[in-house]
């Protein structure tokens, strides 16, 4: 376990985006959460999107079982989701539920997705139904660099903070702990890209709001043996001096949860020899692992896992001694 701030948080967490929302998937990721609990894990990460809803559902069936207190639950809001379980038309459903509600405005769209505070909240509310808990560890604001393609800097900003303040008052209400931003692209591009995410910029936003004890405390994006960006990158700018992602999220005490650690299986079949050699692993999968957690700034590496046979393999990868920070380094000689 890591301690960070007043929460203890496995190194590995199962993430549950991967599959398509049928009973066969929920029953397999109920019972990879059931069992990576009995492990020693605890986090859990979701969004509402994921699998039209069932992902979230199928959580809150065991939480009922187990007990809340067992998992350190993230989830996220910020595209625009489809209930499978209403009976509706997806195209219905989003008239009905967002537009004639007056939920969602047109102008407050950007391809599926929005920041607006009503919907967020929407999300929030609707998400801990879903769950079956009156709170969230840690909630993600999903891709908000998405909304860079269509607002300038200075209105998406805007939005940032109107969003923040929200969240931190949903702190007060204790319906959740901390919140952050879960991104895909934001951290990995030079800062002259469109969509590229400055992090001195957001915890200053924090600050103007929560103060020192904001609770802007995480942040998620893919890292991964194919996607070395955020180690490799050095985008960010601290007094001068030049950091990567993950080394800015160290002098900025924020905690990383890393998506697509894996790679969504696509490393299977090609980490060469010599590479799992260096890594002192034996499998593709312990490799991508071993590297993502070996990574000075990595928190928590999540992993998609709907069958028990995957969770078994992953595992394995805690038993391990890390790589000091002269091997990992060199790894990229």
């Amino acid at each position: 376990m890591k301690k960070y701030r007043d929460l203890e948080l496995s190194e590995l967490g199962v993430g549950t985006y991967l599959g398509d929302p049928d009973e066969g998937t929920s029953r397999g990721y109920r019972e990879v959460i059931k069992l990576s609990i009995d492990m020693g894990l605890n986090v859990v990460d979701t969004a509402i999107v994921y699998r039209y809803m069932k992902s979230e559902r199928d959580i809150g069936e065991v939480i009922r079982d187990v007990g809340r207190e067992k998992i350190t639950l993230s989830t996220k809001g910020g595209y625009i989701p489809y209930d499978i379980e209403s009976g509706m038309e997806p195209k219905d459903y989003f008239y009905e539920t967002f537009l004639i509600t007056n939920l969602l405005k047109p102008e407050e769209l950007s391809l599926g997705h929005s920041l607006s505070v009503k919907f967020i909240n929407w999300c929030l509310e609707t998400s801990l139904r879903n769950m079956k808990t009156n709170y969230v560890d840690v909630y993600f604001l999903h891709n908000p660099e998405e909304a860079l393609n269509f607002l300038d800097r200075k209105t998406f900003y805007k939005s940032l903070s109107e969003c923040f303040s929200y969240l931190e008052e949903e702190v007060r209400t204790k319906r959740i702990r901390y919140y952050g931003l879960a991104t895909w692209v934001g951290f990995r591009v030079p800062e002259n890209h469109r969509q590229y995410l400055n992090l001195l910029d957001l915890v200053n936003i924090a600050k103007e709001i929560g103060g020192e004890d904001h609770h802007f405390r995480f942040i998620q994006l893919p890292y991964n043996l194919g996607m070395t960006e955020a180690f490799t990158l050095e985008n960010q700018e601290l007094d001068g001096e030049k950091y990567s992602t993950l080394a800015m999220c160290q002098k900025l005490g924020i905690y990383v949860y890393t998506s697509a650690s894996i790679y969504q299986g696509r490393v299977i079949g090609r980490v060469p020899k010599v590479l799992k050699e260096k890594l002192k692993v034996d499998s593709d999968v312990l490799a991508s692992l071993q590297f993502v957690l070996s990574t000075p700034g990595v928190g928590t590496a999540l992993v998609g896992m709907s069958r028990v046979e995957h969770l078994m393999e992953n595992l394995k990868i805690l038993s391990l001694s890390r790589l000091s920070k002269l091997e990992f380094l060199s790894l990229f000689e």
